[in-house]
């Protein structure tokens, strides 16, 4: 939820900024003439409510009662109001940095860096299915007589890997001060729409499980983030990092005949995620600290990538500040997303009341920011395509060597 204040007192400054995330700027509008005609009904009660005290305090029981009238009639028009406006409230998205890149889609965002080489077969190189295949690593054929499509077993190899990426990206963040975590994968309504997450919802993109009115998960950060909703920290511990892991389910309602086929884009998958609790002075340092994290787990595992800054128009809806990081796939010979690194300022923590307490004595909305350390499948699919042999094999990258107990996957299984 966004700082109704900015709206008020910077109202052409918030609007413009707005609209570059895709809001109308009459939206803006009905909802400022919502807001004023709100407190001028509160002022209004306040007024009636010291009337009402004056009378009962003189015993003039009659115009008490006339006054409590109006009182119960004017709480009900303001609850009323107050409806209206909480609603019309959760269709604003975070306002974005005054810096961030303008534009209405990932055509407009932009570039920062390349890193690394990307690599120089010198034999035909196959895609991440077909090694899969091959190799007995992942079978989506079977997955899809168990459950449909959009799902896959991974297998053999596979697992060791995705085990190997979990305890690498935990090892790593621990030494940074991450806590480890394991949150829920079901979540309340209500706090799903505290964290931003409305259009999550409304886009039929989240799985609901009606008998207990639960969601399912959609990412890690939706259920570490509540993690303090409705409790006050204290300054001296900010920042508080996290580092979870969970299974991660998404209906993928918008994304109708795109990566139909295989892991990329599935309805369930796992996710190792950092989530940081920070005080708002420091909220871009630590946005940068998380965007270096991701650059040095995406490093350690030798595969080339780019950073990319998202434009407006491309980013969360919760998100004033967004960066991907873009693995390179050499069977279609681009860069496919595998990490996103947001700041949320406090829009999130405004929608679940967490605070810290500063020095002063006095409370503050905290600054929460997100961003993946490893999205499982994904970076199976680019280790399998970037670290693949002439002779049909996986080299595994030297990090995870330790956890997968080998240095290269090179022989398929004989089961069926």
């Amino acid at each position: 939820m966004i700082d109704v204040n900015l709206l008020r007192e910077n109202t052409d400054d918030a609007k413009q900024r707005l609209v570059t995330k895709g809001l109308s700027p009459e939206r803006v509008d009905d909802f400022l003439a919502l807001d004023t005609r709100w407190r001028t009904m509160i002022q209004e009660l306040d007024t009636k409510r010291a009337l009402l005290n004056t009378y009962s305090r003189e015993r003039n029981i009659e115009k008490a009662k006339e006054v409590k009238v109006v009182v119960k009639s004017q709480e009900e028009q303001i609850r009323l109001i107050e409806e209206e406006r909480s609603a019309l409230l959760t269709l604003f998205p975070n306002i974005p940095f005054r810096d961030v890149p303008v534009g209405e889609s990932e055509q407009h965002n932009v570039v920062l860096r390349e890193v690394g080489e990307k690599p120089q077969f010198s034999f035909v190189p196959k895609d991440y299915l077909t090694l899969g295949r091959e190799l007995q690593l992942i079978d989506v054929e079977r997955s899809a007589k168990v459950a449909g499509s959009r799902f896959g077993y991974l297998k053999n190899e596979a697992v060791l890997l995705e085990m190997g990426l979990i305890q690498h990206a935990f090892a790593t963040l621990r030494a940074y001060g991450f806590q480890p975590i394991l949150p829920p994968v079901m979540i309340r309504p209500a706090m799903l729409h505290a964290m931003g997450k409305t259009k999550f919802i409304e886009e039929h993109d989240a799985f609901f499980v009606a008998e207990d009115d639960l969601y399912l998960a959609g990412s890690s950060e939706h259920t570490i983030g509540p993690l303090y909703a409705g409790e006050t920290l204290l300054e001296a511990s900010l920042p508080q990092r996290f580092v979870g892991f969970s299974t991660c389910f998404r209906r993928e309602a918008g994304s109708y005949g795109k990566d139909t086929k295989g892991i990329l884009r599935v309805h369930q998958f796992d996710k190792v995620e950092m989530f940081s609790f920070a005080h708002p002075d420091h909220s871009e340092e630590e946005h940068q600290k998380l965007l270096g994290f991701q650059e040095a787990l995406v490093s350690s595992l030798e595969l080339p990538y780019r950073v990319v800054e998202i434009c407006t128009g491309d980013m969360g809806f919760p998100d004033a500040r967004q960066y991907d990081i873009e693995t390179w796939i050499p069977s279609e010979q681009t860069y496919r997303e595998t990490h996103s690194c947001s700041n949320t300022t406090d829009f999130q923590a405004r929608g679940l009341h967490a605070r810290y307490r500063g020095q002063d004595g006095e409370t503050h909305f905290l600054h929460t920011l997100n961003a993946t350390a490893f999205a499982i499948q994904r970076m199976l699919i680019a280790l399998l395509e970037n670290h693949q042999t002439e002779n049909g094999g996986i080299r595994i990258p030297t990090v995870l060597q330790s956890y997968v107990g080998m240095k290269e996957i090179n022989a398929p299984h004989t089961t069926i």
